[in-house]
């Protein structure tokens, strides 16, 4: 078999009886109840559903940050149990470093990692023109937009090479005409590289414009309800091409609706946003 048709079919994540509980002080809450997926090689996956439906406790546990109660989960078949090289994590909350400019922000892994200086420069110098951050190389935290410091925080998680990327609702805190820009940049920079992605969002348009396959799941104690695939990926996508295709917007329909069944909501969809 050819290296890119095997890669295309590997299941590079499995979850298998996933159930986790969390234990207050007003006794267990169950978060997730039997959670199975994979998630192949180089797949872009998305993940919607309603509030506190584990969504959050899913990618916690794909990261090594929770164990589950029980099932398991396992990475290029070995079984996670705890952080690791292999995953890179990008939260809402920014997790970079003020005192640090933008190019030492990005390569911040790999000195720690003693990169030799040249092959460090050079993947720092491809991430910086892969996210547009170009001409802000020494700029520091406080002089760059919030969209810019999550572009940063992204590049930094990508320059670990890590397999598998986790995402958790990354782009939540910034205006709406960045976060188009950044989720158009984030297609390119997954074509470029390759990488494996597991993305949380609380907006549908979001999750089926950067996907190959949506998952949507139900009100908690969250399972899997349906996985739906969304083509075309590959050839890369912008938000003008995909807001007049009318296939598209057939799925962000689809993925709405399912996500509505869960909610109780009997409204007419007004919004492809749905709430964490």
């Amino acid at each position: 078999m050819p290296d890119d048709m095997a890669k295309s079919t590997q299941n590079k994540i499995v979850v298998s009886g996933f159930r986790h509980v969390f234990e207050t002080d007003d006794g267990p809450v169950q978060a997730t109840d039997r959670v199975d997926l994979s998630i192949r090689a180089g797949e872009f996956v998305t993940l919607v559903g309603p509030s506190g439906c584990g969504k959050t406790t899913l990618l916690k546990a794909l990261a090594g940050f929770i164990r589950p109660t029980e099932g398991s989960i396992l990475c290029d078949g070995a079984t996670v149990l705890g952080p690791g090289r292999d995953r890179g994590v990008v939260f809402q909350e920014l997790a970079i470093l003020p005192w640090r400019t933008v190019r030492r922000n990005i390569g911040h892994g790999l000195e720690i990692a003693r990169v030799p200086r040249a092959a460090r420069e050079a993947t720092v110098g491809r991430l910086i023109e892969l996210t547009g951050l170009a001409g802000f190389e020494e700029r520091y935290p406080h002089e760059l937009s919030g969209g810019m410091r999550q572009r940063v925080a992204v590049a930094r998680t990508w320059a670990a090479d890590p397999d598998v990327i986790l995402m958790d609702e990354p782009f939540a805190a910034v205006d709406a005409m960045t976060r188009l820009t950044l989720q158009e940049e984030l297609v390119r920079l997954c074509g470029a590289t390759g990488k494996t992605v597991f993305f949380i969002t609380h907006s549908v348009d979001e999750a089926v414009f950067l996907a190959d396959r949506v998952l949507v799941m139900t009100r908690r104690p969250g399972r899997i309800k349906a996985a739906i695939d969304v083509p075309g990926r590959a050839a890369g996508r912008d938000w003008e091409s995909f807001k007049i295709d009318s296939a598209m917007q057939a799925i962000v329909e689809q993925v709405l609706r399912l996500v509505r069944e869960e909610r109780g909501a009997t409204a007419p969809a007004a919004s492809a946003a749905v709430t964490k």
